[in-house]
């Protein structure tokens, strides 16, 4: 019996530790018509910059919580995307470059899929025909975060408004934890 008791203790630790360790499946805007040829789904980009501290909070908390984590890996492409970057990026058959503007600049693609607001983070969401469903600015917590790509992916959007939505909707991905905002 305490074997088995002990056994199971370790599984259990393993289990929680590989579950840890899980990450998003991130892909580049490059892979991402490919991916979407061979299994439709729909698709959320991480806008961000490098000096973005709230890109970097949101990164820790919310991009590696295991509930988002999983959602994400079953249900939509993740893209990273920063906003800055220097080299020309071909989307969709059109190349989009860097722009420099004062001291720093931006990607004409960033601007194109935020709608010309260059504010970060911004995740941009598409369906599965990589049309736009809407760009979302500013920093998420988990529990906000698992709001969001619930209603997107279940196609709420569709036919129901956000509010209403969340006032209905019982968070599961992220019950466990507390959010600090």
């Amino acid at each position: 019996m305490k074997i088995a008791a002990t056994l199971l203790i370790i599984l259990s630790a393993f289990s929680l530790e590989l579950q840890a360790q899980e990450k998003i499946n991130w892909i580049s805007i490059e892979e991402l018509e490919a991916a979407q040829a061979k299994e439709p789904r729909k698709v959320f980009i991480d806008m961000y910059t490098n000096w973005c501290s709230w890109c970097h909070k949101m990164d820790k908390a919310t991009f590696q919580h295991p509930g988002i984590v999983k959602y994400i890996n079953e249900n939509y492409y993740a893209v990273r995307f920063n906003a800055e970057r220097k080299d020309t990026v071909v989307y969709r058959g059109q190349a989009y470059s860097f722009i420099k503007n004062g001291r720093r600049g931006y990607h004409q693609l960033a601007a194109i899929l935020m709608n010309g607001r260059l504010s970060y983070p911004t995740i941009v969401y598409l369906d599965e025909e990589l049309q736009m469903i809407q760009p979302v600015p500013g920093y998420m917590g988990p529990q906000d975060f698992e709001r969001t790509i619930t209603y997107l992916a279940g196609d709420f959007y569709k036919s129901e408004a956000f509010e209403d939505y969340k006032k209905r909707y019982t968070i599961v991905h992220t019950a466990k934890e507390k959010e600090a905002n």
